[in-house]
């Protein structure tokens, strides 16, 4: 039977959704509490750097108002400060503290570990291929992300 054009993307969309779905919250996500939108949030200060509310808030899909409350908590925690920004006095910017990169890098650490366990059972054979699998499929992925228009909306989430 012939695959309509459409059945191939679907497919491999459903498959990349199973993948990333089953390893996040199967046998990656451990955050002791902590809701996806703070590790979004603190993963994204990470790469991006210190970064105004309005548009953390954007990124990731919640309002203004909430992601005042996540950055509150978040100060409270000793994980994100708040200062303004030298370029207009009127903004704040939310930037990682040096807890929170450590609390992030003792989370990479762990997970890094987990999955290196996971592979420590798997036959070599089966290791060599996911690793070439993995190889190839990553930079087709990263492209994909780069070049796709921001799937998020604001207003569509919470702070939790």
């Amino acid at each position: 039977m012939d695959e309509t054009p459409e059945e191939g993307p679907r497919e491999t969309a459903a498959v990349l959704d199973k993948l990333v779905t089953e390893m996040a919250t199967e046998f990656l996500s451990d955050w002791r509490g902590m809701s996806l939108t703070t590790v979004a949030t603190l993963a994204r200060l990470e790469r991006e750097g210190p970064t105004r509310l309005t548009a953390l808030a954007a990124a990731e899909g919640i309002t203004q108002p909430s992601m005042t409350v996540l950055v509150q908590r978040l100060e409270r925690q000793g994980l994100a400060s708040r200062a303004t920004d030298p370029k207009d006095g009127r903004v704040c910017l939310v930037a990682l503290t040096d807890a929170g990169r450590e609390l992030l890098a003792e989370r990479h650490r762990a997970r890094d570990a987990r999955v290196a366990g996971l592979l420590a059972a798997l036959p070599e054979q089966d290791v060599r291929a996911l690793g070439e699998a993995v190889h190839t499929a990553l930079p087709i992925v990263r492209r994909m992300l780069r070049d796709a228009p921001s799937h998020r909306t604001t207003g569509s989430g919470s702070a939790s």
